[in-house]
C-alpha cells in the first residue's frame, strides 16, 4: 500500500512538472542556408495591417497567446506560384491577448526581457524564404526559410496554404511549431509550472502590388 501511495505521489509530481506542447506540427529545423542573390518573379509588398503572426505557448497550468506585428516584407510570385519572400517582425510589439491589466503588463514585459526575446538587444526578428516546393494540392506548398530570432538563424521547413494569387494580391497562411531553445529562448518557468519547449505560430500573409 505504501508503495502505491509513493508511486502515485511521484507520478503526480512528474505530471505537474511537465508541460505539453501547443497543438501544431513542428517545423523541420536545420542550420541556416545561403539565400539566392536574386529571386525570379514579381514582388508584392506585405500589407502589415492585414497580415498577422499569432503565437501560442503552453505551460502546466494553461497557456498564453498573442500577436507580434509584421513590420515589413515582400513576396515574389512567378507564373502563379510563390518563389520567394522576406519578412521583418517588430519584437517590441509582442502582445498577449489572453490577459488584461497588471497580469498582461507583467507577461508582456517578461516576454520582452532577456529571459525570453531580449527585445532591447534584438528589436527585430526575420524570415527569408530559401525554397518553395509544391504541396499535395494546387493550394499547398512546402516552404523553407531562414528564421532569425535573437540573432540566431536556423532554416525551418513547414507546410503552407496559398489562399490566393492574383494580379494584385497574394494571400498565404501557415501553422507550425518551433523548438524555442534552438533560438536561445531557454527560460523554463517556475518549477511547478514549467513552460512548453515549443511555440506555435499561426501566420497569415497578405501582400499587394
Amino acid at each position: 500500500m505504501k508503495k502505491l501511495v509513493l508511486f502515485a505521489a511521484v507520478a503526480s509530481l512528474v505530471l505537474a512538472s511537465c508541460a505539453g506542447n501547443p497543438e501544431g506540427k513542428k517545423a523541420e529545423t536545420t542550420d541556416s542556408v545561403a539565400v539566392a542573390d536574386s529571386v525570379v518573379g514579381t514582388a508584392y509588398t506585405v500589407d502589415a495591417a492585414q497580415s498577422q503572426v499569432f503565437w501560442t505557448g503552453t505551460k502546466v497550468s494553461g497557456k498564453h497567446e498573442g500577436t507580434v506585428t509584421i513590420k515589413s516584407g515582400s513576396v515574389s510570385v512567378d507564373n502563379g506560384a510563390i518563389t520567394g519572400g522576406s519578412f521583418v517582425l517588430d519584437m517590441n510589439t509582442i502582445n498577449s491577448t489572453d490577459l488584461e491589466g497588471e497580469y498582461k503588463d507583467k507577461l508582456d514585459g517578461h516576454l520582452k526581457a532577456d529571459d525570453f526575446f531580449a527585445v532591447a538587444t534584438f528589436p527585430e526578428a526575420s524570415f527569408e524564404i530559401t525554397e518553395v516546393k509544391a504541396g499535395a494540392t494546387a493550394t499547398d506548398a512546402v516552404i523553407s526559410g531562414n528564421l532569425t530570432i535573437k540573432g540566431i538563424s536556423k532554416n525551418i521547413t513547414f507546410d503552407a496554404k496559398v489562399d490566393e494569387v492574383s494580379d494584385t494580391t497574394v494571400k498565404t497562411s501557415a501553422d507550425f511549431n518551433i523548438l524555442r531553445e534552438d533560438w536561445g529562448v531557454t527560460y523554463e518557468g517556475k518549477k511547478d509550472d514549467l513552460i512548453s519547449k515549443e511555440i506555435n505560430f499561426k501566420v497569415t500573409i497578405v501582400a499587394t502590388k
